[in-house]
């Protein structure tokens, strides 16, 4: 019984910890901003990648879309 109190008490306080998040402040902002730290570091080759993609499937929309078709006419 001491064991799983134990380690509720372990849970919450790491539960507790995990709610504080730091704010960001704006002089740290330029860091978070840089072209490095984007998801997609080069838009226009994700743009073509995309086109390609969809191009090749025959489908429009976002990739969670389901389509059908190989795109042959």
């Amino acid at each position: 019984m001491f064991m799983y109190k134990y380690v509720l008490i372990m849970l919450m306080l790491s539960l507790l910890q995990a709610c504080g998040a730091a704010a960001v402040q704006p002089w740290e902002k330029d860091e978070l901003a840089k072209r490095e730290m984007l998801i997609v570091p080069d838009p226009l080759f994700y743009y073509f990648d995309e086109h390609t993609y969809f191009s090749r499937e025959a489908s429009i929309g976002g990739l969670g879309a389901g389509s059908g078709g190989c795109g042959c006419n």
